[in-house]
């Protein structure tokens, strides 16, 4: 499947086959994939919790509106990301980089983030709704479903997991065998209405 049909053919999918499993090549394949795609600086500060505890999807389904694709999908993701990702450590974002790409990075990613919590959750936000895309359209390329999710209590979910302080949930993402397919897409706004040319009036 290419990568345009896999964008057009791709929907959230809500029943999950739970008796399906995916090999352990599988699940490397769609995480080697998905840390392919971009984020600002390089910084890479999505941090996969990859949920593979029966008692602990059960716990988190519960404080997720019983969601069933919680529990029914193949593979469960959390995605979170480290909003203090920029400064640790950063010199290794760009340790293939020439010295004088080095040398404007780093400076650079300090002055960015530094003292901007806005900036730093921000990017963490836009960072997982590209990997989550990526990861979506890897699996369908695969021939897997999947589904975004956000109906959920975060702060719950954060303990269940002992999410760090420094790190925020952006949303879960579950890949698996549907069973039923999606409906309908409820309607797609027409170009006219989406497409600005140059600025708003």
């Amino acid at each position: 499947m290419d990568t345009i049909q896999a964008i057009r053919e791709r929907r959230a999918v809500k029943q999950f086959d739970p008796e399906h499993s995916l090999s352990e090549e599988e699940k490397l394949q769609l995480l080697e994939t998905a840390i392919q795609a971009p984020t600002a600086f390089n910084i890479q500060h999505w941090r996969f919790v990859v949920v593979e505890d029966k008692e602990l999807r059960q716990k988190i389904r519960e404080v997720s509106w019983n969601q069933a694709q919680v529990t029914d999908s193949s593979m469960f993701i959390i995605l979170c990301a480290d909003t203090a990702a920029w400064k640790k450590n950063p010199e290794r974002y760009w340790r293939n980089a020439p010295q004088e790409v080095q040398d404007f990075m780093l400076p650079a990613i300090h002055d960015y983030y530094d003292g901007k919590p806005q900036v730093q959750r921000d990017e963490a936000m836009r960072s997982c709704g590209i990997v989550a895309q990526t990861l979506m359209l890897a699996a369908k390329t695969m021939g897997y479903d999947s589904c975004p999710m956000d109906g959920f209590d975060f702060d719950a979910v954060g303990k269940l997991i002992n999410l760090p302080d420094d790190h925020v949930i952006a949303m879960y993402v579950a890949i698996g065998k549907g069973t039923k397919p999606a409906r309908e897409k409820g309607g797609q706004l027409p170009l006219e209405e989406v497409v600005i040319k140059d600025s708003f009036n």
